[in-house]
């Protein structure tokens, strides 16, 4: 298979080291199991993993590839086996913090045009959640479009009142009402790929991302469960991260529902996600203003007068704090790690001078 037709464009072509291009074959990650990787070789899924040179010169998980890179890699045994040997500099990352306490990166997928974020009309609706997900995708340099499913399942002056929620807090998001059942709007998400431009589907457990994908891919190939009558919500099928390769030569990532939403490093998604109140913020009469407390707060003020919501601020505040907490607690166990590091490759030193 031709590797613009999974997303090699003149933007990749521009980072590409000659003499690497030479020596390896460029493939694309295509889905990311516990210790190893499948990466696609002429329209096939090749079994591969990374060199050791990797695995010890890695000082985070950002360092390892995960789906939707390019990599550099060699195959053997007639294609049925690979090695990665490097990644590709990405042009967009899509990545959280780990799930629990753990303070570390999560990778999510690389080089994604676009993030379909995906709620129901249904009790999967959240629009904190659809918040933090918006954090996420606009950290990671994406474009994000709202996809609403199950519009079959709730009346119109429901689905009017939280389509208008939704165009409040984002004016210029692309939102799109859909319907697994009775494909209404799917047509409309198909128009949105292009060929050669990678999507990801997000959203949360039964949010009917899988059956999406069926519809989008024209194939029902991928496994999906009924949705309980009781409460409108499907069960969660996606296991792990996956690369789909369309019909149209679009690309597009299946992602597992996710129960939490943590967030580490992701000032400037923040600052996008919650632009009003970041205006704000700069006619706060204090430079070091936190927003809580102070006299002379602009954002206190316009909470005050309604110009936005309690939910919309506190959630914005949540979002700060934790970011901060997390980035503290991550760069201080970096440090540890650092050290740590250090002393193993002078003790593996000292040992093979003895020798």
């Amino acid at each position: 298979m031709n590797i613009k037709k999974l997303g090699f464009d003149k933007w990749f072509l521009d980072r590409i080291d000659a003499s690497k291009s030479d020596n390896y074959e460029i493939s694309r990650v295509t889905a990311v199991n516990k210790d190893s990787f499948q990466i696609m070789k002429d329209a096939k899924q090749v079994f591969a993993e990374v060199t050791g040179k990797i695995l010890f010169n890695a000082d985070s998980p950002k360092d390892f590839p995960t789906v939707g890179d390019w990599v550099y890699a060699r195959f053997y045994d007639n294609d049925t086996f690979a090695v990665i040997h490097e990644v590709i500099p990405r042009k967009s990352l899509l990545k959280r913090k780990t799930a629990g306490r753990k303070n570390e990166y999560q990778l999510i997928a690389a080089n994604i045009d676009t993030a379909f974020i995906i709620q129901s009309f249904g009790s999967d609706y959240n629009l904190r959640r659809l918040e933090r997900y918006l954090v996420i995708v606009n950290e990671g340099n994406i474009s994000p479009v709202v996809l609403l499913s199950k519009s079959d399942l709730a009346p119109e002056h429901e689905r009017n009142r939280k389509l208008d929620d939704i165009k409040i807090l984002m004016p210029n998001i692309e939102i799109i009402e859909f319907s697994n059942i009775s494909l209404y709007g799917i047509n409309k998400i198909k128009d949105i790929l292009i060929p050669g431009k990678t999507y990801c589907l997000l959203g949360s457990s039964g949010s009917g991302k899988t059956t999406l994908l069926n519809n989008l891919s024209n194939d029902y190939v991928f496994e999906t469960n009924e949705v309980r009558e009781k409460d409108g919500k499907g069960r969660h099928t996606t296991t792990r991260r996956q690369l789909i390769h369309l019909e149209n030569d679009a690309v597009i990532i299946d992602t597992p529902g996710m129960r939490e939403l943590g967030n580490i490093d992701v000032s400037t998604g923040i600052n996008e996600t919650f632009k009003e109140i970041v205006r704000l913020s700069e006619q706060c009469l204090y430079n070091n203003c936190t927003h809580t407390n102070e006299n002379g707060c602009a954002i206190l003020q316009a909470l005050q007068d309604k110009v936005i919501s309690q939910e919309r601020y506190q959630n914005f505040v949540k979002m700060n704090k934790e970011t901060a907490y997390n980035e503290m607690s991550y760069f201080e166990k970096r440090k540890k790690d650092k050290n740590f590091g250090k002393l193993c490759k002078s003790i593996i030193k000292n040992k093979q001078k003895r020798k």
